[in-house]
């Protein structure tokens, strides 16, 4: 591909109102994704090949939306990920020539780092990636993002022992459901190394219940305030270290 189509490549924003803004890359900037809105709709019906659906990502503090069950992974690993500062899914569609094809794509998620840095990501299953067609595919999308200067991932299949844990504690994400004062005293728990088992029954005099002592600890294993090796099965025998 030539530089100079790389240049006439164009990028289409959809807004919330279902207008389209286009753009070339050498044009494009961040602030374009402000307002954007998936650029396909995410449909389920009967007979469906794919599973799509909306993930309420503590990220975003709102849905994200996937279209299949590995995006979904994918996108709760980058939910747990604490230096992604926000993703959105579908930004853009990419369209424009590669060689003597008319070439056009719609990457899965665009994420902002902390960092300030961005990221398009495409997510595909890992036995597709040799397959001539997606493979020119996915060469083509990493030469269009090089040239607007953002970052461009391929992601497959999560290591799938760390990607349970990380499942499991998804499901204790949601901020609103803790108490800041609580979290803290049981954050404080942990001044050295303790098993799981041992930091609940600690943290159960706290919040008076051993239930809610555990959910408690779940959610600041989830959010980075307590850390243990997630690439072991999660158990009562798991050792806990403070992050700070």
């Amino acid at each position: 591909m030539t530089s100079k189509n790389i240049a006439l490549t164009t990028l289409h924003v959809r807004r919330a109102d279902e207008s389209v803004e286009v753009a070339q890359v050498s044009t494009v900037a961040a602030a374009t994704f402000s307002s954007h809105k998936p650029w396909r709709r995410f449909r389920s019906y009967r007979g469906a090949t794919h599973y799509s659906g909306n993930y309420w990502c503590a990220t975003m503090a709102e849905p994200v939306e996937y279209e299949s069950r590995l995006e979904l992974a994918n996108l709760i690993e980058l939910d747990f990920d604490p230096q992604v500062q926000w993703v959105r899914a579908q930004p853009f569609l990419m369209s424009g020539v590669d060689g003597k094809r008319i070439r056009r794509h719609i990457p899965d998620y665009l994420v902002k780092f902390a960092s300030g840095e961005y990221c398009v990501i495409d997510v595909k299953p890992a036995a597709l990636l040799d397959h001539p067609k997606v493979r020119e595919s996915l060469t083509w999308s990493r030469t269009v993002i090089d040239a607007v200067g953002w970052e461009y991932r391929i992601l497959s299949e999560p290591t799938p022992a760390r990607h349970a844990n990380i499942r499991f504690l998804s499901g204790y994400r949601r901020p609103f459901q803790f108490r800041a004062a609580e979290l803290a005293a049981i954050a404080s728990v942990v001044e050295q190394p303790m098993t799981i088992r041992a930091t609940v029954a600690e943290a159960a005099e706290i919040v008076q219940g051993a239930e809610y002592a555990r959910s408690t600890l779940f959610h600041l294993l989830w959010t980075g305030r307590l850390n243990t090796d997630l690439e072991l099965p999660l158990h009562d025998s798991s050792i806990l270290t403070s992050a700070t």
